[in-house]
């Protein structure tokens, strides 16, 4: 579904976009005039309000997800690393955009009219085969996503919202929140657990701090010191620094889960403040894919290792449910224009922003 296979709907011709071209540097993001997509049967064009911005969109462009890249997210671009993606193969010319706020102005043929006009949510990944099915897609990443005017997706995976929040604000859910929901879901982590958050000021570590919290689970957050006033904000019961000795502050033993999207070289340490009978979940790897293994502290510890991509199915529906109850808060760092795409994604590699960043395409007349 790539920008040069769109074709031209009713009334609507042609719409802004952001197409990312390649793997490489900020050249290869492309603000221009593209045809609007046309829903087919079963899905929904959405007008996007607002699209959030993630380490997926970046890491992707950069070639990252690619077998042959062993050091952390962030570095040096790979030109023509087609096997970058989250499913190695990009589709290359495409629009990215892993999160979308919309609001449906059009359904495809010999589909239900129900949500049109709604101000929706999309589920960023998708289970196209079913959930009794691993494979996965994702918004923006397998397909053309929200960085753009209009986006076609299945009507399945658009969830209508009532609340309060802004667009902005609730473009900040989608990916970082359904990711940490999902690792907390799928480790079946139990209300009063002491879980260890590492990379707790990024857009997936805030919002597992503040979905254990809701579970009134004990949580400590590993970021900077400098952080530590926000976190406190979010109910964190032990803010530490990214530098501590966690052995030596936390103790052997002292943890009965650990979520982790930074691994790198601080990796083994976790399995050591894991007690007998841990979880470990991870979803990423900013500080490297490459990690040591004791296998002796996970088998003689019997802990148990979650890898999460793949959404399971009551994922995001309970997080519609927490945003329409309030038991959830967004945490929106800052807004850009669409058009000012690179210089979001610039400052977001910065990290010292606290929560996500949102873009805002231009909104028709």
């Amino acid at each position: 579904m790539s920008a040069d296979r769109f074709e031209v709907t009713d009334g609507i011709e042609a719409m802004t976009a952001v197409v990312t071209t390649g793997t490489g540097g900020y050249e290869k993001l492309v603000y221009r005039a593209v045809p609007v997509p046309v829903p087919n049967r079963g899905e929904v064009l959405i007008q996007v309000l607002a699209a959030g911005v993630n380490n997926t969109e970046i890491n992707t462009r950069l070639g990252w997800y690619a077998s042959s890249v062993t050091e952390g997210t962030g570095g040096t671009a790979l030109e023509d690393r087609a096997d970058g993606g989250w499913n190695s193969a990009t589709p290359f010319p495409f629009i990215q955009g892993t999160d979308c706020c919309g609001r449906v102005v059009q359904v495809g043929p010999n589909t239900s009219m129900d949500m049109l006009g709604a101000r929706v949510l999309v589920r960023s990944c998708m289970r196209l085969k079913g959930y009794d099915d691993p494979e996965n897609v994702w918004l923006g990443s397998d397909f053309d996503g929200a960085f753009a005017q209009y986006v076609t997706v299945p009507t399945t995976d658009v969830f209508p919202v009532d609340c309060d929040w802004s667009d902005a604000e609730l473009a900040t859910i989608p990916c970082a929140y359904g990711t940490a929901e999902n690792m907390l879901h799928r480790a079946g982590v139990p209300t009063g657990a002491h879980v260890l958050v590492t990379g707790a000021s990024g857009g997936v570590g805030s919002a597992t701090v503040q979905l254990a919290k809701r579970r009134n689970c004990r949580v400590t957050a590993i970021s900077s010191a400098s952080k530590a006033e926000q976190f406190k904000g979010l109910g964190a019961d032990a803010i530490l620094d990214r530098n501590d000795d966690l052995l030596e502050v936390l103790g052997a033993d002292a943890v009965d889960v650990v979520v982790d999207n930074v691994a790198g070289p601080g990796f083994p340490t976790l399995l050591k403040v894991l007690r007998r009978g841990g979880r470990y979940a991870s979803s990423g790897a900013i500080a490297g894919p490459i990690v040591q293994l004791d296998m002796r502290d996970m088998y003689l510890k019997d802990i148990t290792l979650f890898g999460s991509t793949g959404w399971d199915e009551p994922v995001f529906r309970n997080l519609i449910s927490y945003i329409e109850r309030g038991e959830i808060r967004p945490l929106l760092a800052k807004t850009f224009p669409l058009d000012q795409i690179a210089a979001a994604q610039a400052e977001f590699m910065e990290k010292r922003h606290f929560g996500n960043f949102v873009l805002i395409p231009p909104q028709p007349d």
